[in-house]
């Protein structure tokens, strides 16, 4: 196959959104404007610790990107995902050894038998000495400062405020708890992510019952998510049921992932998300997402935290979740682990919203769902 070489189109342009009516999610949208006003932070702390009671989504506005920023990065992640496989496979993703990084193929597990996923992703790492030799493809390097500008404006601007407001809304009198775990010069999984849902044909959605990715949590500490028109992500909510996650306008979507749970003993819920089939007015399209994921520190030990009068007031603290040889699970630990087991894991015949409990790391278990 010949190789051809892509190029960045702008303005990028979204695809509609559906017009069809669905059972979209109540989220809490937290306007991040409110962060350096007097007693904002407060109030963030406690519009998001309402949010928190339902499902570990919510929406963030006021981000300090503005819409090219972002249409730049969809147009980007179209071109690298445009790329033949033949131009990709040199900085395939190393998955076996529990490494996201660079292009992960779609078609690399088995939904069910005889139907794959049909999702690839290409990662990127955040711009730390460790990465800097990465290879990329010549469409990342040839808009590799615009990138690094976008990734660290979500480090320093995002998600450093919103780990503030999870410290006050957790008691801590230190505010930066969180900070201190997630430096953006230390090691972990923080990466900004194109990725990329191929249509199907109605064969295939017949035998997976419309269920592209099954329900799952997230394995990091965040996970952030750029206006996607295309509806195909829902949310289990607390009554049981998929609720549709909408579009907002100008708003991020963000959702709690696993590290926040273990260090919450489960007041910070990992949300449990899936991907849907499109409405049928949006089946026709390839789904294009934006995405960055916040990883704590590889070496933090995923205890609940014991200095949180919140936690203590709930009866969260002492009880650890350990490994079956006696010791805490690190966050580097977890992700490399919850890596592997994906490429292995597939879907069941337990009927809609039913559990699957799989065991990740020395008898730590996490739950599917179908």
């Amino acid at each position: 196959m010949a190789a051809t070489t892509e190029t960045v189109s702008l303005p990028y342009v979204q695809a509609p959104e559906t017009s069809e009516s669905l059972d979209w999610a109540d989220l809490v949208t937290l306007d991040l404007a409110k962060f350096d006003q007097p007693g904002g932070k407060q109030e963030l702390a406690e519009e998001f610790s309402r949010s928190i009671e339902e499902v570990g989504f919510f929406y963030l506005k006021n981000h300090g990107l503005s819409k090219e920023d972002i249409d730049t990065q969809f147009a980007i992640g179209k071109s690298v995902l445009s790329l033949t496989d033949e131009e990709k496979l040199p900085f395939r993703a190393a998955l076996e050894a529990g490494d996201y990084n660079g292009w992960k193929p779609a078609g690399t597990r088995d939904l069910i038998p005889g139907v794959k996923d049909n999702f690839e992703i290409y990662n990127i790492p955040k711009f730390i000495p460790e990465h800097a030799n990465r290879p990329h493809p010549e469409i990342v390097k040839e808009y590799i400062e615009t990138i690094e500008r976008f990734s660290k404006h979500i480090h320093e601007q995002i998600v450093k405020k919103l780990l503030v407001i999870f410290s006050i809304a957790l008691g801590l009198d230190d505010e930066e708890w969180f900070l201190k775990k997630h430096r953006y010069e230390k090691t972990s999984g923080d990466h900004l992510r194109y990725m990329k849902y191929y249509k199907r044909t109605e064969e295939e959605n017949e035998k997976l019952g419309g269920v592209w990715l099954k329900g799952h949590s997230d394995m990091g500490s965040l996970t952030l998510l750029f206006r996607q028109p295309v509806a195909a992500l829902q949310v289990l909510a607390k009554d049981g049921t998929w609720k549709w996650v909408r579009p907002q306008t100008d708003a991020i979507t963000v959702n709690i992932a696993d590290a926040l749970q273990f260090l919450t003993n489960g007041y910070l819920k990992s949300s449990i998300h899936r991907v849907v089939a499109p409405p049928k007015d949006q089946a026709h399209i390839d789904r294009l997402g934006v995405l960055y994921m916040v990883r704590i520190e590889d070496d933090t030990e995923l205890l609940p935290i014991e200095e949180s009068p919140v936690l203590r007031e709930r009866g969260l603290l002492g009880q650890e979740t350990l490994s079956s040889d006696g010791r805490p699970v690190t966050a580097g630990e977890w992700v490399k682990q919850r890596i592997i087991k994906n490429l292995a894991n597939t879907s069941t015949d337990k009927g809609d919203n039913e559990e699957t409990e799989v065991e990740i790391f020395k008898g730590v278990k996490v739950k599917y769902y179908d």
